[in-house]
C-alpha cells in the first residue's frame, strides 16, 4: 500500500490509473467483508498522516480528476431511469450485459466505472459506513495548501452540480406533465403543479447562489422553499400511487412515478452539498453530504446493467394492483357462513356438470379424425368456451380458486416491525379457505364422475356404439394412474396453468378498470341503437366487471388444450392432468371397463392426489407472488402453522363446516 501511495509523488505519474489501482487495493476479496475494506481505508489514512508528500500527491490526484472531468453526466443519469421507457431500458441493460458501453475519458462517470468495475463494489463502499470515508478525507487535508479554496473563482465541481440541478429540475417538470399522470389526477393540469413550480424556484436559487459566490456582499437565498416543493412532489407521487392501486395501473405509469422519485431524490442530495458549501465555502461541513452522494453514485453505477432490480421495481405496483384485485375477488371464494358454504357447493355442482359435458365433447371431437393442429384448436375452444359458460351461469371450478384465495390470505399477513399481527384471524381465514376449497372439489368431482358415466351410458344406449371402447377406457384409466404415467408431473403443469390463469384474470380486471372499458362501451352509439340505453348499460357494466374472469377462463382453456400439443410437437413430457376432468375420465372408464372395488378405490385416490397437486402448485405460486408484491420476504411459517394447529385442536369443525348463525336475543 505504501509503495502504491509513493508513486503519486512522481512527476510523470498516471494519476487515473493509480487511483484505480488504489481502489483495487482497498477492495476486499468478498463484497460483504466490510471490515477488511474499513481496515484498508484506515491504513491509507495512517500512511498519509506520516508522509506529507504522499498526502499531497494523492490530494492533487483526486483534485485533478474532479477539476478536469465533466460531472453532469454522472449526477443526471447514474441511478436514474431514462425517459425512453421500461422495455427500452430493459433491452438496453440486456445488450450491455454482452457488449458494454464505450467509456469517454472526459467524464467523471467513466472514471467511476473504471475504478469500481465490479458489480459488487457498491456493497462494500456503502457497507464501510460514512465515517470511514470521512476519516480518509480528513487525512487528505484538503485545506492544507493555502492556494486551495482561495479567491472568488467559482469551483468547477460546484459549477457542475448547479448545472446538473438545472437539468434534473427541467426533467422533473416535464415528467410531471406526462399524460399518464394527468389522466390519473386531472388537478395537476387544472392547478399549478409542484413539479412545474420547483423548476422556476430552482432557477432563482441557482442565480442567487452564483451571484453571492462571486460577490460576498450579495445575499443568497436558502433552499427551504425548494424543500417544501419537493415534499409536495412526494405527496403527489404518493397520491398517484394510491389512485393507481384503486383505479388500475400500467408499467408505463409505474415507470414514470419511479423516475420522478429518483430525480427528486437526486435533487435533494445535490442540494445538500450546495447548501453546505454556500454556508461554509471551506467545505468541511459539506463532507458528509458529499460522502453520502459518492456512496449512492457508486452503488447506482454498479447496478446500472442489473436486470432483476429494474424488473422488480417497475412491476411492484402493477403486481400489487393485480394481487389486490385478486384478493378482493378471492374473498368471494371463502365461505364465512352456511349460506355462502352451500352456495359454493351449488356452484361447484354446476361446474362439475358442465365439465362432464366438456369431457364428453372432447372424446367426440377425438373421433372426427381432424389434423393435429385443428384438433388442438378444437380442444382449446371446447375448454375455453366451457369455462366461460361455467362463469356465466354462476358455476365454479375448484382448481381456479387457489390463485384467488392465496392473494386473500397473503393480504391477511400483517407484519409490523417484523412481527406477525392478528395471527388468530389469519388462522381462521385459512380454515375457512380449506373448508370452502374442500366442498368445491367435492362438488366438482361428485357430479362430474357420475354424470360422465351416465353420458357415456346414454350415448351407447342411443347410438348403439360405445362412447369409449374397452381399449380407450383402459387408456383413459391408465393415464390417471400415478404409478404408470407422469400424472404427478402433469398435475403440477396444470397447477402452473391455473396460476397463470389467475394472473390473466387479475390483469384484465386491472386493464378494464385502468382503461375505463365500461365507460367506453357506453359511448358506442350503434350499441345503444341496437339494444337500447338500458340494455347497453347492463352490457357495459357486465363487461367491465367480468372482462378479467371471461378472459382468464377463455385463455385458461387454451393453456390446457395447447399444452399437450406442445408436448407432442417437442417430444417433451408435457401434458396436463386436471382433477375434474380426471374424475370424468374415470367415470367413462367405469362404463367401458368392469372395474372392481379395489380398482375403483385406487382410481379415486389417484384423482384425489391429482387434485391436491393442482391446488398446491397453484396456491404456492400465487401466494409467493402476493407476498412479493407486498414486500413480505420472511414469512413466519412456524407461527402460522402453530396458530392453525391450535385452531384445529380447539375448533376442528371450522375446517369442515361453518358454524351456525348465533340466534338473536329477544
Amino acid at each position: 500500500m505504501e509503495s502504491l501511495l509513493a508513486r503519486f509523488t512522481e512527476a510523470d505519474a498516471d494519476t487515473g490509473k493509480l487511483l484505480v489501482a488504489l481502489v483495487t487495493a482497498v477492495r476486499p476479496d468478498a463484497p460483504g467483508d466490510v471490515e477488511t475494506a474499513r481496515r484498508n481505508l484506515k491504513r491509507i489514512g495512517l500512511i498519509l498522516e506520516e508522509h506529507p508528500q504522499m498526502r499531497a500527491g494523492l490530494r492533487e490526484a483526486v483534485s485533478s480528476i474532479l477539476r478536469i472531468r465533466r460531472h453532469s453526466g454522472l449526477y443526471t443519469t447514474s441511478g436514474i431511469s431514462p425517459n425512453t421507457g421500461f422495455f427500452s431500458e430493459f433491452f438496453r441493460r440486456l445488450g450491455h450485459k454482452f457488449l458494454p458501453d464505450v467509456l469517454d475519458a472526459g467524464y467523471l462517470q467513466s472514471f467511476l466505472r473504471c475504478a469500481f468495475c465490479r458489480s459488487t463494489d457498491g456493497v462494500w463502499v456503502v457497507g464501510v459506513g460514512e465515517d470511514a470515508w470521512l476519516d480518509l478525507i480528513e487525512a487528505l487535508r484538503f485545506g492544507e495548501d493555502e492556494a486551495e479554496g482561495a479567491g472568488t473563482e467559482f469551483p468547477h465541481a460546484v459549477s457542475e452540480i448547479l448545472r446538473s440541478l438545472r437539468i434534473v429540475s427541467h426533467w422533473i417538470a416535464a415528467s410531471g406533465l406526462e399524460p399518464e399522470l394527468l389522466r390519473l389526477d386531472p388537478d395537476l393540469d387544472a392547478y399549478e403543479s409542484p413539479f412545474s413550480a420547483q423548476c422556476g424556484e430552482l432557477d432563482d436559487y441557482v442565480e442567487a447562489t452564483l451571484a453571492s459566490w462571486r460577490n460576498s456582499e450579495v445575499p443568497g437565498i436558502d433552499d427551504k422553499h425548494l424543500r417544501v416543493l419537493f415534499a409536495q412532489c412526494f405527496d403527489v407521487i404518493e397520491r398517484l400511487h394510491n389512485r393507481a392501486a384503486r383505479y388500475g395501473t400500467s408499467i408505463r405509469l409505474t415507470y414514470i412515478l419511479q423516475r420522478l422519485d429518483q430525480l427528486i431524490d437526486r435533487m435533494e442530495k445535490l442540494l445538500d452539498v450546495v447548501e453546505e458549501l454556500r454556508i461554509e465555502p471551506d467545505g468541511r461541513s459539506a463532507r458528509r453530504p458529499i460522502v453520502r452522494l459518492f456512496a449512492s453514485l457508486v452503488r447506482d453505477e454498479c447496478r446500472r446493467d442489473d436486470l432483476a432490480p429494474h424488473w422488480r421495481r417497475n412491476t411492484e405496483l402493477i403486481a400489487l394492483r393485480i394481487t389486490e384485485n385478486a384478493s378482493s375477488r378471492g374473498e368471494h371464494y371463502i365461505a364465512e357462513n352456511r349460506k355462502e358454504y352451500f352456495g359454493m357447493a351449488r356452484s361447484a355442482l354446476i361446474g362439475g356438470a358442465v365439465i362432464a359435458f366438456m369431457a364428453t365433447l372432447k372424446l367426440l371431437l377425438g373421433k372426427t379424425g381432424m389434423p393435429p393442429l385443428m384438433m388442438t384448436f378444437a380442444y382449446c375452444l371446447n375448454y375455453g368456451l366451457g369455462f366461460c359458460l361455467i362463469h356465466v351461469i354462476h358455476g365454479s371450478v375448484a382448481t381456479k380458486q387457489p390463485a384467488m384465495t392465496a392473494n386473500a390470505i397473503a393480504a391477511g399477513v400483517e407484519q409490523v416491525d417484523g412481527k406477525l399481527h392478528h395471527l388468530d384471524n389469519l388462522a381462521l381465514l385459512i380454515a375457512r379457505t380449506f373448508r370452502t376449497q374442500t366442498i368445491a372439489i367435492l362438488g366438482n368431482v361428485c357430479l362430474a364422475l357420475p354424470l360422465a358415466a351416465f353420458l357415456a351410458w346414454g350415448f351407447s344406449f342411443l347410438s348403439g356404439s360405445p362412447l369409449v371402447t374397452a381399449e380407450k377406457a383402459a387408456q383413459l384409466l391408465e393415464s390417471q394412474t400415478l404409478t404408470r404415467s407422469g400424472a404427478l408431473l402433469y398435475a403440477a403443469i396444470a397447477g402452473v396453468c391455473l396460476f397463470l390463469a389467475g394472473l390473466i384474470n387479475a390483469y384484465f380486471d386491472n386493464y378494464a378498470t385502468y382503461n375505463r372499458v365500461a365507460e367506453r362501451i357506453l359511448q358506442l352509439e350503434w350499441l345503444r341503437r341496437a339494444w337500447g340505453g338500458y340494455r347497453a348499460q347492463r352490457i357495459a357494466v357486465y363487461v367491465g366487471e367480468n372482462l378479467g374472469a371471461l378472459s382468464g377462463n377463455f385463455l385458461f382453456g387454451f393453456l390446457l388444450g395447447g399444452t399437450s400439443f406442445v408436448g407432442a410437437l417437442t417430444a417433451l413430457p408435457i401434458d396436463i392432468r386436471h382433477v375434474t376432468f380426471s374424475s370424468a375420465y374415470v367415470g367413462f372408464a367405469a362404463i367401458g371397463l368392469d372395474l372392481g372395488g379395489r380398482a375403483a378405490v385406487c382410481a379415486l385416490l389417484d384423482v384425489a392426489v391429482i387434485g391436491f397437486v393442482n391446488l398446491a402448485v397453484s396456491f404456492a405460486l400465487a401466494f409467493h407472488i402476493a407476498l412479493r408484491a407486498r414486500r413480505i420476504d420472511d414469512v413466519p411459517w412456524r407461527q402460522i402453522a402453530c396458530a392453525c394447529l391450535r385452531l384445529l385442536r380447539d375448533r376442528p369443525g371450522e375446517f369442515l363446516f361453518p358454524a351456525g348463525e348465533p340466534k338473536a336475543e329477544e
